[in-house]
């Protein structure tokens, strides 16, 4: 059951940098001072990343936890 703790770590971490990503783009976004339109427009482009990000950042702390409890 080790190696899924690892795998669930490395996938926890991937999900982090998306995440951390996605709020280093949205700072920009808006220190760009866009007009509302083009500021909606790119932060809906982010959203996609921030929840993929999210949600392999859970199924890897899932994975973790799976391995914790059946290791």
């Amino acid at each position: 059951m080790e190696i899924v703790i690892w795998i669930g770590a490395a996938l926890s971490v991937i999900g982090m940098i998306g995440i951390v990503y996605s709020i280093v783009a949205v700072a920009r976004a808006k220190r760009a001072n866009l007009p509302d339109d083009a500021l909606r427009a790119r932060i809906s482009r982010i959203l996609p990343v921030n929840l993929i990000a999210l949600f392999v950042s859970v199924i890897g702390l899932m994975a973790v936890i799976i391995g914790v409890i059946l290791g």
